[in-house]
């Protein structure tokens, strides 16, 4: 392994760490409606568990509602009650052919609590960068100790991977911030 290899390495961890968040942060409500709160609700599909949007299409009827249509009728009542039982708090009611999830208007508290699950989001993916920091700098003090490099390089390799990790903190913190005002945007 040389020096490119565990900064590429590094860099590519730190960048799942941050598209991790993302998409972390995409599961978190807010005030409107968006089909991003359904990607994770799995249905019961002849015996399996399936991802909603495999199953159904899921679309914005207006700003607070979300319109989620089975491709298959007899699907329905599964579709409801794999939403209504996924604890997003959200409370389907078919109509027809189309199943129509309201999204309730957040409260000033419960706006709170969701900042606070941001936060701690990521502080999670901070965590993480800093760990993948810590092994590409173990990795390349082992190099050193195997002779594989200088200790100059190693140290101009360690000051590049720290740049990285201050870079995706940054990232993260931008993520957080715009989520927050997404949040608390009434």
């Amino acid at each position: 392994m040389t020096i490119a290899d565990v900064k590429k390495s590094a860099q590519e961890r730190m960048s799942k760490s941050i598209e991790t968040l993302r998409a972390d942060l995409a599961k978190v409500r807010t005030g409107r409606a968006h089909t991003g709160i359904l990607d994770h609700v799995t249905v019961d599909y002849y015996g399996s568990p399936t991802a909603l949007t495999q199953v159904a299409n899921v679309t914005l009827i207006d700003a607070r509602t979300i319109g989620v249509q089975p491709y298959e009728k007899k699907m329905l009542n599964a579709v409801e009650k794999a939403i209504r039982d996924a604890d997003l708090g959200l409370n389907p009611s078919s109509m027809g052919d189309i199943i129509r999830v309201p999204t309730p208007p957040l409260t000033e508290e419960r706006r709170k609590e969701m900042v606070k699950l941001v936060k701690s989001e990521a502080e999670d993916a901070k965590i993480a960068i800093r760990n993948i920091r810590r092994d590409a700098n173990e990795a390349l003090k082992k190099m050193v100790k195997d002779k594989a490099c200088s200790e100059d390089d190693e140290r101009r390799a360690s000051d590049e991977i720290q740049k990285l990790t201050d870079k995706c903190v940054i990232d993260v913190d931008k993520l957080v911030a715009e989520k927050e005002k997404e949040v608390l945007t009434v």
